[in-house]
């Protein structure tokens, strides 16, 4: 049914072309058709807590919507089950990183960054720029590691 009054109102655009406003009008009246039946019914009464109330009248507001309207539990799981696995991953990433920083300095480097030493501690030995990149690589690792362990989830 629905399907047919497309077809008959695309039609009806061919014989007829509407001028820029119209079709402005047009457009927007389909797409705010299309916005109000996409949102489950559930949901459309939490739309209203996005104005700029204070905190207090938007917990009022809240505990009402909550009380009337029953949410369920699988939206919930999956944001705690996707939040779990990012965590993770930022957490085996930031350990892979602080090895791969940890081999860098303790395996020989390639003569093109031993030949640039940054600061000596004998005339033999000191500090080169592979020293430098695998310490960056190390922080990086480090800072992603405590990132992950200390986020907390957003509401």
């Amino acid at each position: 049914m629905i399907e047919a009054k497309v077809n008959e109102l695309v039609e009806l655009l061919r014989r007829n072309p509407p001028n820029v406003e119209q079709a402005i009008q047009i457009k927007g009246k389909i797409n705010e058709a299309l916005d109000n039946t996409s949102l489950p019914k559930s949901l459309e009464a939490f739309r209203e807590l996005d104005t700029n109330a204070s905190r207090l009248e938007l917990m009022d507001d809240l505990e009402v919507l909550l009380s009337q309207h029953q949410l369920d539990n699988t939206g919930a799981k999956k944001y705690l089950v996707q939040e779990k696995i990012n965590k993770g991953l930022m957490i085996i990433i930031g350990m892979i990183m602080i090895l791969l920083g940890m081999g860098m300095i303790i395996m020989p480097a390639p003569p093109n960054f031993e030949m640039f030493t940054l600061f000596y501690f004998n005339p033999n030995d000191g500090v080169t720029i592979m020293d430098v990149l695998s310490l960056l690589i190390m922080l990086a690792g480090v800072y992603l590691f405590a990132n992950a362990l200390m986020r907390k989830p957003k509401s």
